[in-house]
């Protein structure tokens, strides 16, 4: 009774965060201006989508979250448990960005959507897509991405 009392103790959404693993690839945007390259993790399952990046602090300039998709839709998104505030690149099946969401609130509840069909979002730090010069159809360059 007491290892089931101390486990539950223990456990905490930190330690929960950690069961939940991502792949990592690279991708580029293709801007009229310039190529951008970014190390990204990927998130191609429920567990992972749902996940994402919450309870994180920091994130590198030059990283992101690819959130895959097996449809195009009208995508969803939402920084419940997120403190890091984002960019999100809603990205059709044909790599080119349909809508961008910029400077997301941390912690919000509040629904960002795609506006448009889309297979995929990329979250980046908030302000890359301004700085980058990066905008609504530009192309993501990624292998895992349909069409590609």
């Amino acid at each position: 009774m007491l290892a089931l009392v101390f486990g539950l103790i223990m456990f905490s959404p930190a330690l929960a965060q950690d069961a939940v693993t991502f792949d990592r690839s690279t991708l580029k945007i293709e801007t009229t201006e310039a190529v951008h390259s970014f190390e990204i993790e990927i998130a191609t399952n429920d567990e992972q989508r749902a996940r994402g990046l919450m309870f994180r602090n920091e994130m590198a300039a030059d990283a992101g979250m690819l959130f895959l998709y097996r449809r195009d839709r009208v995508l969803t998104m939402w920084m419940a448990n997120t403190y890091l505030p984002l960019d999100m690149l809603f990205v059709g099946s044909d790599g080119r960005i349909v809508h961008i969401a910029e400077n997301t609130i941390p912690l919000s509840r509040t629904t960002i959507s795609s506006r448009k069909r889309a297979r995929a979002v990329l979250e980046l730090n908030a302000g890359t897509a301004r700085r980058l010069g990066i905008n609504a159809g530009d192309r993501i360059v990624y292998d895992g991405l349909p069409g590609q």
